[in-house]
């Protein structure tokens, strides 16, 4: 149930088994969950306390040039996979991929300028005026987006704290290692949403929408919640069971797109009364084939989901990040081809990477 408590490769159930934790009963004296964003976040940055992310100076880098990713120390590059990269480092194997194509498709402009730090400013110019904001750092992370209208409105995607951020060195280090672990107090069918259940786009509305199952100790980057289990489940998780993929392909069936319309909707309304939403899709296989492999493939999925959405359903890709977990958090445990394990995953992450109230 938890993906932190999952096992992980190699420390797999018995084949066959369900995977999921023996439940714990929550203290006593356990708090509810917040019932709000606003709760959720009583300890984090005030978005009035939040600078634009264009007031730093920068200097303008001439001509393109494509996002930079320098390696952390100790890094190993394990393989690459079409235009993905498999890399370890502090004994965690991730899957890396470039967003750049799917923002700037139909971009007027893209331009960068270069930070103090090592860090990195790209502007993307939409047709419509719309201007989208990233620093990254200069390990590629991003920890900083926003969205600025041709008003001069700023939506904050993204926001971090770097005085609170760990590993600014280049290490990496689980920020969820700062965390108790997780006891839910709320029934599973509150904390992950089947697709199967949902009867209707108010249904997935109704549960994206609710607030994180703990307390927010503080704002963290996407790559921090990509890579954090244990951050990740701190906020709820709808499973798209009805839309599975064949086995090795990230194609979505053309018949299947369509069972993306819920979920698109709910987001949609989200998007109206918050412009500032971020969404993690999360990609996953079966447990066949090799681990490399996997990886890429569920990268691919999720970032198919996230085109299918953007191109079908007209949700900006800013405020979708994608990312591939492989056979790592197996839905059903076996080590045979499964098709409800070859799926996607969708949580709104925005409490865990954005000051609430974020339009300034």
């Amino acid at each position: 149930m938890l993906d932190s408590a999952k096992p992980q490769p190699g420390q797999k159930p018995a084949d066959g088994a369900a995977q999921t934790t023996t439940p714990v009963a929550p203290p006593a004296d356990a708090p509810p969950p917040p019932a709000t964003d606003a709760a959720a976040q009583a300890d984090t940055i005030k978005i009035e306390d939040v600078q634009p992310v264009a007031a730093e100076k920068g200097t303008r880098v001439e001509g393109e040039r494509p996002q930079r990713r320098e390696r952390p120390e100790g890094t190993d590059v394990l393989r690459e996979i079409g235009d993905r990269v498999i890399i370890e480092f502090n004994n965690q194997v991730i899957v890396q991929s470039n967003d750049r194509p799917r923002m700037t498709r139909g971009a007027t402009e893209v331009y960068y300028e270069d930070l103090p730090r090592g860090r990195t400013r790209e502007t993307i110019v939409r047709e419509n005026g719309v201007q989208i904001v990233t620093i990254r750092d200069r390990y590629g992370d991003v920890i900083r987006r926003s969205r600025i209208t041709p008003d001069g409105r700023e939506y904050v995607l993204t926001y971090v704290d770097e005085d609170r951020r760990g590993g600014r060195g280049g290490e990496w280090r689980d920020p969820g290692l700062d965390l108790q672990p997780l006891v839910l107090t709320i029934p599973v069918s509150e904390y992950i949403l089947d697709a199967e259940r949902a009867r209707n786009s108010d249904a997935y509305y109704d549960f994206l929408d609710q607030p994180p199952v703990e307390r927010v100790q503080r704002l963290y980057s996407v790559d921090e919640v990509k890579r954090s289990a244990r951050v990740r489940d701190s906020v709820r998780r709808v499973d798209l069971d009805t839309i599975t993929f064949e086995f090795g392909s990230a194609s979505i069936a053309e018949n299947e797109v369509a069972r993306l319309d819920g979920v698109a909707t709910a987001m949609q309304k989200l998007l109206e009364k918050n412009p500032g939403e971020t969404f993690l899709i999360e990609g996953h296989t079966d447990a066949v084939g090799s681990n490399y492999a996997n990886l890429a493939l569920s990268d691919r999925r999720a970032e198919a989901v996230a085109e299918a959405l953007t191109n079908v359903f007209d949700i900006p890709p800013e405020n979708l990040v994608t990312q591939g977990y492989g056979e790592q958090y197996l839905k059903v445990a076996t080590e045979a081809p499964e098709r409800i394990n070859r799926r996607v995953a969708i949580r709104r992450i925005t409490p865990l990477v954005a000051p609430v109230a974020s339009a300034q």
